[in-house]
């Protein structure tokens, strides 16, 4: 029998979401939402923290279960409320559409505008490496957000399709470092393996280790983060119920086992202290199997896996926005969808636009420096809406029969919660000054909404009289 959630509602002539995406499209999204270009160039940061293979990678694989219990938590949420926008309804439905309307504010404001016109400039640099195009880095950012920006108008089945290759081509790029790097690179030499890489500490047990650990798990956290946009596009999934909670699990376990590979082959090649010692772990990886050749086919991966994070933010994120107009908390035009493709085409152009102004300002860096802080912020609020949604459908049929359950709920579901608490005030003591101004764009949202809650209360009573 179709899912109830399936059937589109109509609301006379006037399309809906419609419903075209299955369990392989919703897991290339999570992955995509995950894996950018920081899996190529981020392993170094951790080693410069922690320096025995054992502490690497027992702090990838901390992040990978924290990224777990994420997913699982999303899981059961998208179960519980397969709505359009995902981490804003579970937000506004358990606590209030203030908390959401702020979450959507800083994301269209900063967090993923700002996220893609770095991304974009990232993408131009290799770009222009790789081709020698004689085009200034802002014009090539450009250019991509704008090709991205008309293929995902064209319909969510095209904007998945080209998300979905260009996940392929980057699992492709991974696992050719991983195969490289396994079978035709040399091991480390003794200096590069590390004074203590034959110890599973590098210092005694105190609390400098504890210390250490955390400082190396931050960045793994950051690397991890990105599952929860797939959730934006709960309103065009088939069967919503079923295939969202399994594509967030099988997407996240998938990465996991990438991310892990990647840190042993570099740790198997460069060893701890070579790993410490560069900033581009995955080039230097390539060329020590392949020489020059490997240097720029990992490029072109680089340049892939950027265009492929980029393709997936302009597929997800652009529903937030149109939820939010929905609710009557932007402009109505944000709400409408193309009679034939059924995509909010005005938020999918209005996201482009604004990213690629931010592109051309030259100001993406400091923007992102602004929202660290507070992105998880809104992953532990999204947490705790499992605790609020599970005491309010106590009782109920559909509430009680959710079939992807927070295994070991309320325990990992609080631990999770303390995580992002953890996470959100190392951010606040280590940039304190950053931190404020990313607090201050959120709480600029709270006249905002009262704006346009006033707004829409005037326009329903003018009708009415």
């Amino acid at each position: 029998m179709r899912d109830v959630e399936d059937a589109a509602p109509t609301n006379g002539s006037s399309p809906d979401l419609a419903r075209r995406l299955g369990l392989f499209d919703a897991t290339m999204i999570v992955m995509g939402g995950i894996v950018g270009s920081g899996i190529f160039m981020n392993p170094y940061v951790v080693a410069r923290q922690v320096h025995t293979p054992f502490l690497i990678l027992a702090a990838w694989s901390a992040g990978g279960v924290i990224a777990l219990l994420g997913a699982f938590i999303y899981a059961e949420l998208a179960e519980r409320r397969p709505r359009v926008g995902g981490q804003y309804a579970y937000i506004r439905e358990a606590f209030h559409p203030l908390l959401a309307f702020i979450y959507a504010w800083g994301l269209l404001l900063v967090t993923q505008t700002g996220g893609m016109a770095a991304v974009a400039v990232t993408f131009a640099r290799y770009f222009r490496e790789l081709t020698r195009a004689p085009l200034a880095d802002g014009a090539v950012a450009v250019l991509a957000l704008g090709v991205l920006t008309a293929i995902n108008c064209l319909g969510v089945r095209a904007g998945s399709g080209v998300q979905s290759v260009l996940m392929l081509l980057k699992i492709l790029a991974i696992v050719a470092l991983i195969a490289c790097g396994l079978l035709l690179a040399d091991e480390a030499t003794p200096a590069d393996a590390g004074a203590a890489t034959g110890r599973l500490l590098d210092r005694p047990v105190s609390f400098d280790l504890l210390t250490a650990l955390g400082a190396a798990l931050v960045p793994v956290l950051f690397a991890y983060g990105g599952w929860q946009t797939a959730s934006f596009i709960a309103g065009e999934v088939r069967e919503p119920r079923r295939n969202l909670p399994r594509g967030l699990i099988f997407g996240v376990v998938g990465v996991v086992a990438l991310y892990l590979s990647v840190n042993y082959v570099c740790i198997r090649v460069l060893g701890t202290a070579g790993l410490a010692a560069t900033a581009t772990p995955a080039s230097d990886v390539m060329k020590s199997a392949l020489g020059g050749t490997g240097a720029r086919l990992i490029a072109a991966g680089i340049a892939i896996s950027t265009l492929g994070f980029l393709s997936q933010s302009m597929l997800t994120a652009p529903r937030v926005y149109y939820a939010m107009a929905k609710d009557g908390l932007f402009f109505k035009s944000v709400a409408w969808l193309h009679p034939r493709t059924r995509v909010p085409v005005v938020a999918i152009v209005l996201q482009g636009i604004w990213a690629a102004l931010i592109a051309l300002s030259g100001r993406y860096e400091q923007i992102l420096n602004y929202v660290v802080s507070v992105d998880w912020i809104f992953f532990g609020l999204a947490a705790s809406c499992v605790f609020v949604l599970r005491r309010r459908d106590r009782g109920k049929r559909d509430g009680a029969a959710t079939a992807h359950r927070m295994p070991g709920h309320p325990v990992t579901t609080a631990l999770f919660v303390a995580v992002s608490v953890l996470v959100v005030l190392n951010t606040v003591y280590t940039y304190p000054a950053h931190s404020a101004i990313g607090l201050g764009i959120l709480v600029a949202g709270i006249p905002v909404y009262g704006a346009w809650r006033w707004k829409d209360t005037t326009w329903a009573n003018r009708k009415e009289s």
